[in-house]
């Protein structure tokens, strides 16, 4: 077959298979009721435009020859921004910015059910506690209105409204709304899995919410975007709940406020220097004359390493992103907000091989003016992602003030351990039973721990400390032990008398 003859007919396979979704989607939505159809509909059609994009799509999204430094002056360092100190009026700039917290997700991966921000990373304080405290203190210090918006997922939004009640006499408006439902397809035949609307028994996993790229569309469909443009708010701070380091920054808004060449941005990323242990994160590069975010997922294979290497990609996203909301609202109504597809595969508890399409919200730069890269400190990005992570944010490297959290002054260098927390470990409530009390830390680099281990009370680890306990022993690490630069194996059992 010549090649015109081929591309004619994968052109045909094409159509007829955007035929076929767009059938099922059809028969889906007559399943809707009434009072849900109008906003299954927009889903539904969201996914449609998704999955016609990706039909389109062939091969890596990037072409790497094209791929080039950001220039200089693109991104800046953070010291330059703070140096410019802060304006006599910091209410006039706070009360122009809305918070946004990414909160879709849930907390299975550390083993608890419903969502990751309900759960309990400091004192008895949720994820969500401290981001209510840290916007309260914001509010009443400078006699402010900034509101908390939660972009919940059809996964977290009953569970997290039921909580927000305990705030109503803070001093934080909050407002929730939710981000899209998509249907997963097949794998094989790329039809969507779900036969009618509901996401219960059968049907639960059919459905996932397509990605944080999702929030301009939902942003804008909810009404809250309109909203706040009339109340005269000018920006958002958008960050994941999981990132305790993600405050609202005082020198960032002024320089977004009153930009220095008097020419405002319409999307600033925040970034921060690359250890060994953020090589896949995604980058800020120049791409076709724009600031582009290249993700690992995006990179052609053979260049992978050259990605992943920290000398020639110094830094990556942090997903913390101020974002205007003029700009948002201009380009959402030209439909020009463009993010590259994630195609994420899924094996669901049946065995049935599906795939979900994703996009990333810090992906859209591209799509604004004047965007602009800040090379933060890495104190603003401090994700809990595991057991490891809540074992550095709940102990004494860092204190709590306000619903933020700070690098203790007593540490004497300003870098964070590396904590390797064993299988045993990984659920939360496992987790908190194998420490008695939480560990001194202050003069720690590197933990390892392996096996059936556990902690008594005010244990201190300094240096590099490495404990395994082989499969069948057990390890408990008595009250009061001091290990500095210390591997630990074997079987030491301590028995109540």
């Amino acid at each position: 077959m010549s090649q015109d003859g081929a591309s004619q007919f994968q052109e045909v396979i094409r159509q007829e298979l955007e035929l076929s979704v767009k059938k099922e989607l059809e028969k889906i939505l007559t399943t809707a009721p009434s009072h849900e159809f109008e906003h299954t509909k927009k889903d539904l059609d969201g996914f449609r435009k998704l999955f016609h994009r990706f039909l389109q799509e062939k091969g890596p999204s990037v072409d790497w020859g094209k791929i080039q430094r950001p220039p200089e002056d693109s991104i800046q360092p953070y010291e330059k921004i703070k140096a410019r100190g802060l304006p006599e009026n910091v209410s006039s700039v706070l009360n122009k910015l809305v918070v946004v917290k990414l909160n879709g997700g849930l907390g299975t991966s550390m083993g608890c059910k419903g969502p990751k921000s309900l759960i309990g990373v400091r004192n008895e304080n949720t994820f969500l506690d401290l981001t209510v405290q840290q916007i309260e203190h914001l509010n009443k210090t400078y006699n402010t209105d900034v509101p908390l918006v939660l972009m919940n997922s059809f996964n977290t939004d009953e569970d997290t409204k039921k909580i927000l009640q305990k705030y109503n006499h803070c001093r934080v408006k909050i407002y929730t709304f939710n981000q899209s439902r998509y249907p997963r397809i097949n794998k094989e035949s790329l039809l969507p899995v779900a036969k009618d609307v509901s996401y219960s028994g059968e049907n639960t996993e059919a459905w996932y919410p397509p990605g944080h790229g999702d929030i301009y569309a939902s942003f804008y469909n909810s009404g809250l975007l309109d909203t706040f443009i009339g109340e005269g708010k000018e920006y958002i701070f958008v960050s994941n709940i999981d990132n305790l380091g993600a405050t609202v920054d005082l020198y960032i808004l002024n320089h977004l406020m009153n930009p220095p060449n008097g020419k405002r941005c319409e999307f600033v990323m925040e970034v921060t220097n690359k250890t060994r242990a953020d090589v896949k994160g995604g980058t800020l590069t120049q791409y076709e004359g724009k600031l582009r975010l290249v993700e690992i997922a995006q990179v052609p294979k053979a260049h992978v390493d050259e990605f992943k290497s920290v000398s020639k990609f110094k830094i990556f996203n942090t997903n913390n992103l101020w974002i205007s909301l003029a700009a948002v609202k201009r380009l959402q109504e030209q439909n020009a907000i463009d993010m590259e597809i994630i195609v994420n595969p899924k094996t669901l508890d049946g065995g049935l091989n599906v795939i979900q399409l994703e996009t990333a919200v810090g992906a859209a730069i591209k799509s604004f003016e004047n965007s602009l890269g800040i090379n933060v400190p890495r104190s603003r990005f401090l994700p809990v992602k595991t057991t490891s992570d809540l074992l550095l944010v709940m102990s004494n490297l860092y204190s709590l003030n306000a619903g933020s959290l700070t690098m203790s002054e007593k540490r004497e260098f300003p870098t964070v351990p590396l904590v390797k927390l064993g299988s045993s470990f990984t659920k939360v409530q496992d987790y908190l039973r194998r420490f008695e009390s939480i560990p001194d830390m202050l003069e720690l680099d590197h933990l390892t721990v392996s096996g059936d281990v556990t902690f008594g009370k005010n244990v201190s680890l300094k240096g590099t400390v490495i404990i395994i306990a082989n499969h069948g022993d057990r390890i408990d690490i008595p009250p009061g032990a001091v290990l500095e630069n210390k591997i630990v194996s074997g079987n030491l059992r301590i028995l109540d008398h």
